[in-house]
C-alpha cells in the first residue's frame, strides 16, 4: 500500500468518532490505488483503523463495489430491467457484446472495461434504457451515444495508483482542480456525520407553508 493510500484512510479514521466507521471510505482508497481489495490490503486497512480483519472483510465481500479480483478500470453496469428492456436494453446489450469484444461480466482484453449486465433495477426508469458508469448515470442510451461514453473513458489515463482516495477529495489534488470520473470513486465531500439534521426539513416543511392555499405554485 502507497504512503498516500496509508495517509488518506488515517485522514478518515480521524473523521469519525469510531475507527469502525472508516472502513468503507479506506476500502475505496485501496480500491483506487490497487483496483482490488487483496486479503494483505485488507489487514493493514485492520492494522490502520484497530479493528479485526473479519471485519473488514465482512465490509469489502457484502457490497458488489469492492471487487477481490482484478477490474477494468471502468465499471459498467446495464439495467435490463423492466424499463429498460421495454426501452431497448436488449439491443444496447448486444452493442456492448459486440464493440466491448467480451460477455457481460468479463473485462476487455485492453483493461478498460468489466461490464455486465443486471436484472436488478438502476431507478433510472425515466431515462431508460440506462445504465451506471463509475457509480454516474448514463440514460436514453442508443449504440451511438454508448461508443461516445466509452470512447471518452478510454482516453482518460490510467487512474490506478495515480492518487489516493481521501475522504471528502483526492490525496495530492489541487483545489478547484476537476478530477475525472473514475472507477468505485463516489463523490463524498463535507464533514464527517455526526447526528441526523432536520433542518433541510424544516426549510421544506416552512416553503410548504408558504404554498399552501395558493393553487398554481
Amino acid at each position: 500500500m502507497q504512503a498516500e493510500t496509508r495517509a488518506a484512510i488515517e485522514h478518515a479514521r480521524d473523521r469519525y468518532p469510531r475507527a469502525r466507521s472508516a472502513i468503507l471510505p479506506a476500502l475505496w482508497a485501496v480500491q483506487h490505488e490497487m483496483g482490488q481489495i487483496t486479503p494483505d490490503a485488507m489487514s493493514e486497512v485492520a492494522g490502520i483503523l484497530q479493528v479485526t480483519p473479519s471485519e473488514v472483510e465482512a465490509v469489502s465481500t457484502f457490497y458488489s463495489m469492492y471487487f477481490q479480483h482484478p477490474h477494468g478500470r471502468h465499471e459498467v453496469i446495464v439495467c435490463i430491467n423492466v424499463s429498460c428492456a421495454l426501452r431497448g436494453a436488449e439491443g444496447i446489450v448486444d452493442h456492448l457484446e459486440r464493440t466491448l469484444g467480451c460477455a457481460s461480466g468479463e473485462t476487455t482484453a485492453d483493461g478498460a472495461f468489466t461490464w455486465s449486465s443486471t436484472v436488478e433495477c438502476l431507478g433510472g426508469c425515466g431515462g431508460a434504457p440506462t445504465m451506471q458508469v463509475d457509480h454516474h448515470f448514463e440514460e436514453n442510451l442508443t449504440p451511438e451515444s454508448v461508443d461516445q461514453i466509452l470512447g471518452a473513458l478510454r482516453s482518460e489515463p490510467t487512474p490506478h495508483g495515480e492518487h489516493a482516495v481521501e475522504a471528502g477529495g483526492v490525496a495530492g489534488g489541487s483545489a478547484g482542480a476537476q478530477e475525472p470520473r473514475r472507477r468505485g470513486v463516489p463523490a463524498t465531500t463535507g464533514p464527517a456525520p455526526t447526528e441526523p439534521s432536520n433542518a433541510g426539513s424544516t426549510a421544506l416543511s416552512t416553503e410548504a407553508k408558504k404554498r399552501r392555499g395558493k393553487p398554481g405554485q
